[in-house]
Parts: structure tokens; sequence; C-alpha cells
């Protein structure tokens, strides 16, 4: 019997050429948004407006997709063009008041820092909590909260280390607490089963370019229904209200729903090819996804350990991800990866270490094909 993951793997044309090892930067497209975006385009090209509906209702149908992704309903999901948007609406759409602070971790990507530093002009302060190669313990964010704090903003997944944090604890401690929590998901959405129901987190945000598999430019942004009222509506436009179309009625009656923050024209074909890759995702299901992207990265690691490598991942049940970083002794991280790319593996590098990001699609082929780039002579 043919294997699931098999199936999925002739959906990925990367891997006539590549052992692609590169999901946690910026993914190769899937079959299915390949195949969504051709169609856009020889329809924009041949077809122009008179189709535009067609377009809308597939919009619709990404909208609804990255809904059951998440257990979300499909009114608490905004199509953004990035994370750094959706982080971006929650920074400054909260009422903030001078005095105020937000917590997160000294080792996140700096789109999940710098939109809350940039709230210093506002007098809130921005604390970042020190974490050792990720990993967050949660008594010490505990102490770290305040009277004043607001918000905590964290990643699901760590990109240096892949470091997966306890999202339902982390949702517990601020419910408690009285705080916000924001998650950064870009790292974990998607290969991650989660549902929004079950781990009442306030605000997320992922871009649909690394494991999710679509293109740059598209992503998801999730609001709480309950949370809705309290951000701000920022960038606005005809599309944020509920007579959105109709062009010559200006009452200004926003949407109650995270779609008011949709101010514009959508981003048409990159939101067609995510939802398309959304699909192939959904139907293969995130626990089956996860359980076998451990299942190739414990196989990764066994491989690696096997060569000497230093692995700064770790492997305790409920913290592995897709990420695994490590160390060859004596070896150049960044010459491992153009000598890689040379060999057809692509690699990547992060935080002075190689860092690997394989699929559920990656065979023990490609495995092999990494581990032999890793050991060759040099």
């Amino acid at each position: 019997m043919t294997a699931w993951w098999e199936d999925f793997r002739r959906q990925m044309p990367i891997t006539e050429r590549w052992a692609y090892f590169d999901h946690a930067a910026v993914a190769p497209l899937s079959k299915p948004a390949y195949e969504a975006i051709g169609q856009w385009s020889r329809e924009a090209v041949q077809e122009g407006t008179t189709i535009w509906g067609n377009w809308n209702r597939a919009v619709e149908r990404a909208r609804r997709a990255a809904a059951r992704l998440l257990g979300a309903d499909p009114d608490e999901v905004a199509l953004v063009h990035n994370t750094t948007e959706g982080i971006g609406f929650v920074a400054e759409g909260l009422d903030w008041r001078d005095g105020d602070n937000v917590i997160t971790l000294d080792s996140e990507f700096p789109s999940n820092v710098f939109p809350w530093k940039n709230l210093a002009t506002r007098g809130v302060e921005c604390r970042l909590l020190s974490c050792q190669q990720e990993r967050l313990d949660l008594a010490t964010l505990e102490q770290a909260i305040d009277h004043r704090t607001r918000l905590v903003a964290v990643s699901w997944v760590g990109y240096l280390t892949g470091w997966r944090n306890d999202l339902d604890a982390l949702a517990e401690l601020a419910q408690r607490r009285g705080v916000l929590l924001f998650v950064d998901a870009i790292q974990g959405l998607g290969v991650t089963p989660l549902d929004v129901r079950e781990t009442p987190i306030d605000f997320l945000a992922a871009d649909g370019h690394k494991w999710l598999l679509g293109p740059e430019g598209a992503g998801i942004f999730y609001v709480r229904r309950e949370r809705l009222d309290q951000l701000r509506p920022l960038m606005v436009g005809w599309n944020s209200v509920v007579q959105a179309g109709d062009f010559t009625r200006l009452d200004y009656d926003v949407k109650p729903a995270a779609s008011r923050y949709e101010g514009g024209s959508h981003n048409m074909v990159g939101l067609l090819g995510l939802g398309a890759s959304l699909e192939l995702l959904l139907s293969y299901g995130p626990h089956a996804i996860h359980e076998r992207i451990v299942a190739v990265t414990d196989l990764l690691c066994e491989r690696l350990a096997g060569i000497g490598a230093e692995v700064a991942s770790s492997r305790e049940p409920g913290r592995q991800s897709g990420i695994v970083s490590f160390s060859l002794p004596g070896q150049d991280p960044q010459t491992l990866r153009r000598e890689a790319l040379e060999q057809g593996v692509v690699l990547n590098c992060r935080g002075g270490r190689v860092r690997t990001s394989p699929h559920a699609y990656t065979n023990e082929a490609d495995l092999e094909r990494l581990i032999e780039t890793l050991v060759a002579p040099r």
C-alpha cells in the first residue's frame, strides 16, 4: 500500500531536482498552488474582470480553509500580505496607555520585536525576556508580567532551533493574569495541529510561504471574535465596510469581522495559490503531517549524530518541530550550505548553525543526499 506522504510527494514538483530542507525560509510551491496561479494568469489575460467573481469566491474558499486549519470561524480570519502586517494590526490597533508594557523574547524573529519597540513613542515599554536557545520558561515569563502588562507576543515555533512553545500553557497563563496573547505562527501553522477553540489565544498571524507551501505575499491573520472591537481598525478602505462594492454609499459601517482589515483589493493570485495549498494540506490533515515530520526529523537527528554533528534542536516530546539546527565541528555553516546547493540539497543557516527544515513529503533518499553532502571530503 502506498503511504499517503508518497502521494503528497507527487504534489511537490521540487522533488524532481532538489532535496529541499528549507521550508522554514521560503518553501517551494505545491502543484495545486502552481496550477491555481497558472489558471489565474491565463484567465487574467483572456477574460479580464469578466470572471472577477470567480476569483473572489476562490478567495473566500481560501478564508474558509484557513479557518478550518485553525478551528476558527471564517469571520475571525483576515487574509493579509504577511505575518508582519498581522502583527502591525495588533501593535498599532490596541488602545495603549502611557506606562503599559508588552513582553516578547530576545530570540524572536525581528518582525515580532520591532513593532513592539516602535510603541516607545506612545510610552509603551517592550520587555525582551532572555531565552537560552529559544527555550521559554513559563515561571520566568509570569514573573515578568505586572499590572501594566497588556500583551505577551511569542512565536509558536522558534526560527533558530525550532523550539515549540506550549500554546495551551501560554493561553492559560495569559488568561489567569489578564493579559492578551499574540502568536507568530509562521513556523508551525499547517504542520502542527491547532484548535483555537481549545487553545484560546487572542491573535495570530502567519505568512503562507513557509510550511503552508504558498506564494510570498499571502498570509493569515486571526482575531478571536471577542477581541475584534479591542483593536482599532487600520488601513481601512472600500472593502472594510459591510456595503463593500457599493461605492455610492459613504456610511462608515465597518464589517463585524476580521475582514475589515482587508481595506483594498486582494492579492488575488497569491491567495488563490495559498488556498490551493491549504486544501492540499487539509486533505492529509495536520495530525498526520505532524507525525510524519516528527518521524523524519527524528531520523535526521539520528543520522546527524552518526556523523558527529551537534544538534541544538530539542527532541523532547511536545517541543519538536520541523526545524533541526546543528553544527558540524570544524565546518563553516555557510560553506556547507554553498556546497550542498552544488549537490542539489537546499539548506540554510541561522544563528551560526546549519538549519534544516524538511516537510512531510521528504523521504529517506533526500536524507541520504543530505548526509552524503555533509560528509563529502573537503
